[in-house]
């Protein structure tokens, strides 16, 4: 099957990393709309729009399923593109739940973009977990800015991560959650700054868990190099230096697996 993965920037690379380790029989479209990112910091009219020109041209790729890498889109656009498209649509969700399942009545620190942090997606999943009295949700921005530069260990990251956490006594907090695809490439400075017993978690393998039901995939061992085409809003990618960019963000979170 031809899947496509969706996200405003590279953030949602982390997702399809994941899955051409485990999806052996597969082939990829990663669509990447760099004209437009970042989404976080967008009206969700502008969001919803952005989407609906990339489902466009994805389902015209004739994809049997689209994975919408980015959390920010998912809070926005998921429902009114289900109701559009017929074909298996697989969104993020913060893994509030994973944390709270591994840690009952501990403390979890959710980050994501600013758009999803205010929007009802996220306040609705915290009220059905019954964790409005232990998830406390902090925006972070800057990192998706971060993030498309390949600036990922820098003084400057160092500092603002520093200065968003200052707030928060983590002692009685189990884990984070990075709640936006983007946040994956700084586990190791993450890791750096918080308490050794704060564990890192994402909604990676929960999505493609669910691709792989919804989708009915055959999960196996990855091939080396699965076929994937990349796109930035709807442009193919062939120029060499542009492909060597993004082997550059695959190389990367080989590494952040590791942590």
């Amino acid at each position: 099957m031809k899947i496509a993965f969706f996200d405003s920037g590279i953030g949602g690379l982390s997702v399809l990393h994941h899955a051409m380790k485990i999806l052996p029989n597969d082939e990829f479209i990663f669509f990447a709309d760099e004209d437009n990112v970042p989404y976080g910091t967008k009206t969700r009219e502008q969001v919803l729009s952005y989407v609906d020109a990339a489902f466009k041209f994805l389902t015209a790729q004739n994809v049997g399923a689209i994975v919408v890498a980015c959390n920010t889109a998912t809070s926005v656009a998921v429902r009114p593109m289900r109701e559009k498209y017929s074909l298996p649509i697989i969104g993020m969700e913060p893994a509030v739940k994973v944390a709270l399942d591994l840690y009952p009545q501990k403390k979890v620190l959710v980050t994501a973009t600013e758009i999803t942090i205010r929007g009802e997606k996220i306040q609705r999943l915290i009220t059905r977990l019954n964790a409005k009295n232990f998830a406390y949700l902090r925006a972070l921005p800057k990192l998706v800015n971060f993030a498309e530069r390949q600036e990922f260990n820098s003084d400057a990251v160092e500092k603002y991560l520093r200065d968003e956490f200052a707030a928060y006594d983590f002692k009685n907090f189990s884990s984070i959650v990075l709640g936006c695809t983007h946040f994956n490439y700084f586990k190791d400075t993450m890791r750096k700054i918080l308490p050794a017993h704060m564990k890192i978690l994402d909604g990676n393998a929960g999505t493609l868990n669910q691709l792989v039901r919804l989708a009915n995939l055959q999960v196996g061992e990855g091939k080396k190099n699965p076929p994937v085409e990349y796109f930035y809003s709807g442009r193919r990618v062939t120029a060499r230096e542009e492909l060597a960019r993004l082997e550059n963000y695959l190389r990367r979170l080989d590494e952040m697996e590791l942590i």
